[in-house]
């Protein structure tokens, strides 16, 4: 694979097009408006886009190698103050005709795959590699760190839908400081999401979504939810170098 020739983006980077592909600038546009409208559900990538604290990435249908630089130069931002609840989107060139919901969650998951496979950095020892235990999360760099899928296949699930291009968010666990699972300010900021979210989506809550840590749940599924109010079956994707 041929290196990209850039990596870590800025809102300034997207706006000025300097050197970017024109699908990029394109998909660029779409991700902006939707998430700055004032309903987005999500008020924390909302403010994020508005006050230019979200970071850019992109990868072509051949070329992914710019991926493990982009993301461990997003991670530095939070090596010191002043710390910041910054998110990364990563942009998937589009296909050359839309795909199926299965295929982009093909394509997430070998992504995430090779991310892993390029970490130099071994995989904590405290941290589960088992996809299947309940406290099991994504790591790189030896951070770990949320990652959801949005694809132009989503329908129903129209906050899943950004765009003609899969986007990846990674969401750093740090971010969540004060908003864990059982605690009371991530109790209510979860909820009041929640509740726009069905808004936006006119479905339930999916069944798979629920909070890191909860033993009756496995965080693998909630990385690419379908486009339905069905649980996801079956094994994940993921494997973990280490294991047999």
């Amino acid at each position: 694979m041929l290196k990209t020739r850039t990596a870590l983006l800025t809102k300034e980077d997207m706006n000025s097009g300097k050197d970017l592909p024109q699908w990029l600038k394109n998909e660029y546009a779409t991700f902006h408006q939707t998430v700055t409208d004032p309903t987005f559900p999500c008020y924390f990538g909302m403010n994020g886009e508005k006050k230019g604290e979200l970071r850019y990435a992109y990868i072509t249908q051949e070329d992914w190698s710019n991926l493990p630089e982009a993301v461990g130069a997003f991670l530095k931002l939070f090596h010191e103050p002043p710390f910041v609840r910054h998110g990364l989107f990563v942009f998937v060139e589009p296909f050359e005709e839309e795909g199926t919901l299965d295929q982009y969650r093909d394509q997430f998951w070998a992504i995430l795959q090779y991310l892993h496979q390029q970490d130099k950095v071994e995989w904590p020892l405290e941290s589960s590699k088992d996809p299947d235990h309940f406290l099991w999360d994504f790591h790189f760099h030896g951070e770990p760190i949320f990652v959801f899928g949005n694809a132009p296949a989503y329908k129903q699930r129209k906050t899943r839908h950004l765009g003609n291009a899969m986007v990846l968010g990674f969401q750093p666990r740090k971010i969540f400081e004060g908003l864990k699972g059982t605690e009371k300010g991530g109790i209510m900021s979860r909820e009041k999401v929640r509740e726009r979210v069905e808004k936006w989506d006119k479905l339930p809550k999916h069944p798979d979504i629920s909070h890191y840590g909860d033993p009756d749940h496995n965080e693998w599924k909630q990385f690419f939810i379908g486009d339905d109010i069905e649980p996801i079956t079956g094994k994940c994707p993921f494997h973990h170098k280490d294991q047999p």
